[in-house]
């Protein structure tokens, strides 16, 4: 309630700062849980071990796989059985935007600091005689638990149940901007800055366009590019998947942080996770254009990415400013 709460002051103080500036660009329609996600990618849901209902997507290994399992409890019970389950949860949001302070799910434009300041950018840098292409993008992670925002599964206690918040924005960490200061706290990047590490990639590459990532290898985010630095910059020719990219960052970013954590590794609760598990998620793109299914961090936009960013028209600009669904896996231990 106090989340719901402090979301509706937010968004009242959004609207009042922003009349006039709310303009459509590309699109600013809120995330309908029931027509922009993609349902399919719940599925496998597992009971004792076992499969109630297939998926089509390839399934990410879990600790679901014994008939019974055994959680702490409070005194005097001090431990509780229960029957382990594990699916796929939708309970995330990322926007990934070109326009600084804009909120695409909310429909509403803060004002910038400054013109130009800090907004998106794909562009192309010539140096020694070869072409690099890089694209910047700020982000905003939303908690999104669509189970209790449709009123569903309510009395399931392996569903999350929280309210909607807008829980991190990129634009005012000075971390997300500036790979320099980002290594500060991210030195470990240092010794993945070589052709040697980079080349590992590779195989990252191939598991993820097969089927799952290899979470080994957690500086790679397969066919996307390195995890390294966790800022908004990557170098990507393609700016669908650099966007995706964007995406895949803030999740490790925000892991390594200590901010969220994995609800895919124990039975009994969620652990912080400074070192991602790359295979416990799945992102799916729901705007401008929403996919008929989920990937896997890594895979490249030539299976997903053709036509999800078309050139609407929106002061003669395109969108260029996108929304994924972020899917965690979810196993626990229900009574």
């Amino acid at each position: 309630m106090r989340n719901v709460c402090l979301f509706g002051v937010l968004t009242a103080i959004l609207i009042l700062s922003l009349e006039g500036h709310a303009d459509a660009r590309g699109f600013g329609t809120p995330l309908n849980p029931v027509t922009d996600i993609c349902w399919n990618c719940v599925f496998p849901i597992k009971i004792a071990g076992m499969t109630v209902i297939p998926g089509d997507v390839p399934d990410a290994p879990d600790a679901a796989l014994l008939p019974v399992c055994v959680c702490p409890a409070p005194p005097p019970l001090f431990f509780r059985p229960g029957i382990p389950i594990s699916f796929w949860e939708p309970a995330r949001f990322i926007e990934t935007v070109k326009d600084p302070f804009y909120f695409p799910s909310l429909g509403v434009q803060l004002p910038n600091p400054s013109q130009g300041f800090l907004g998106g950018t794909h562009s192309e840098i010539s140096a020694h005689n070869q072409i690099d292409t890089s694209t910047f993008a700020q982000a905003h992670y939303f908690i999104f638990p669509v189970w209790g925002v449709l009123e569903l599964l309510i009395d399931f206690v392996c569903v999350e149940h929280s309210g909607f918040d807008l829980a991190y924005i990129t634009e005012v960490d000075p971390l997300w901007n500036n790979d320099m200061l980002a290594f500060a706290i991210n030195p470990e990047a240092l010794l993945f800055a070589n052709p040697v590490s980079q080349m590992s990639c590779i195989a990252d590459s191939v598991a993820a366009n097969a089927g799952l990532p290899l979470s080994a290898l957690y500086w790679c985010m397969g066919s996307w590019g390195s995890a390294y630095p966790l800022t908004g910059h990557v170098n990507d020719d393609t700016y669908i998947q650099a966007n995706a990219a964007i995406a895949a960052r803030l999740i490790y970013k925000l892991s390594r942080e200590l901010l969220v954590c994995d609800t895919g590794v124990n039975l009994c609760g969620c652990i912080p996770t400074p070192i991602w598990i790359k295979h416990n998620y799945r992102i799916q793109i729901a705007k401008p254009v929403r996919d008929f299914t989920c990937h896997p961090i890594g895979r490249s936009s030539m299976v997903w990415g053709s036509l999800k960013n078309p050139p609407f028209s929106a002061g003669g600009n395109s969108s260029d400013n996108f929304l994924w669904v972020i899917f965690r896996k979810r196993v626990c231990c229900a009574a």
